[in-house]
């Protein structure tokens, strides 16, 4: 991964002089990089406050109504009331700014189309999905790191019992021969400190957003772990914790010695599925072991690989 971390950074560095990031100007329109975005964006939305706008271009409140003053000087943007709230003040384009807002638009279309003309269709495309791709990794990453992912501990089980019980109701799996009927779903903390056993909770500071974890798998093979109890709220939810908690409950399995992870489920949870199925779980005909879920249809196994 190391080479890539420093191929990734030496283009970035690459795009941002050829953008002419560094000199703090778009191009030779005189408007910096910040206002210009909040051009953009008042453009897109029509009507945004100040706190609004800062949520999305992520800068600070107050520099944000800084460039808002200096745009409003400028002639650039107006104070109008909310149509549903005239106590709120929102902030839209004048005449000038949207005359402004087309031009970098035709700048910027300019200045992309003379780029993906040097392209066949097919690196087009590759370099859509790639923008995408790292683009969508970076706002994940920045919005993970205000959460904390952890071991369970002992004063997050009323939480951790909460948060399992609504996911599974939400997706209809509540009765006889699902998992929501287990006796450790109330002690989570308790059950998951046997050996080869570990349960893990997302955090944001007090509030337990999504758990999941391992522990062998009941009446399968000493070298078979299963994936135990990973749900998360609707909050987090798209934001790329699957993933990162599923990776990080595999290598403990690993470093608990496990050859295998099991997992069962329901087809209802397709967006589980898909993960699964992208971190190289197998689908499998029948259950494994003996877990007393039978009302579960869908099941999965993956081999573990230690690093050597």
């Amino acid at each position: 991964m190391q080479q890539i971390i420093k191929g990734i950074r030496r283009h970035t560095r690459e795009l941002v002089r050829e953008l002419n990031i560094l000199d703090g100007k778009f191009q030779d329109t005189g408007f910096s990089y910040s206002e210009c975005h909040v051009l953009f964006e008042l453009n897109e939305h029509k009507l945004l406050n100040v706190i609004e706008l800062s949520d999305l271009i992520q800068l600070d409140k107050s520099t944000v109504s800084r460039i808002v003053s200096k745009l409003t000087a400028q002639g650039y943007l107006k104070i109008a009331p909310h149509p549903e709230d005239k106590r709120q003040k929102c902030l839209s384009l004048t005449e000038e700014g949207l005359e402004a807002v087309t031009r970098n638009n035709c700048r910027s279309d300019d200045q992309v189309a003379a780029a993906l003309r040097l392209l066949d269709d097919g690196e087009q495309e590759m370099a859509l999905k790639g923008m995408q791709l790292y683009a969508r990794a970076l706002r994940h990453s920045r919005v993970q790191a205000s959460y904390e992912l952890r071991l369970i501990r002992k004063e997050d089980e009323v939480q951790v019992a909460r948060l399992i019980r609504s996911v599974m109701t939400e997706y209809g799996a509540v009765g006889e021969g699902y998992s929501i009927l287990d006796p450790e779903v109330d002690r989570m903390y308790e059950v998951y400190q046997a050996p080869g056993a570990a349960f893990f909770v997302i955090a944001k500071g007090d509030e337990i957003l999504g758990c999941g974890g391992v522990a062998a798998l009941a009446g399968g093979n000493p070298d078979t772990c299963e994936l135990k109890k990973m749900y998360f709220y609707p909050a987090v939810r798209g934001l790329g914790f699957g993933k990162r908690l599923l990776s990080v409950c595999l290598q403990q399995a690993t470093d608990l010695g496990y050859r295998y992870c099991y997992l069962e489920t329901v087809n209802r949870m397709w967006q589980a599925n898909l993960l699964y199925q992208r971190m190289g779980f197998r689908k499998i005909e029948g259950p494994m072991g003996c877990t007393g879920h039978n009302s579960c249809e869908t099941f999965y196994v993956k081999e573990l690989f230690a690093e050597v």
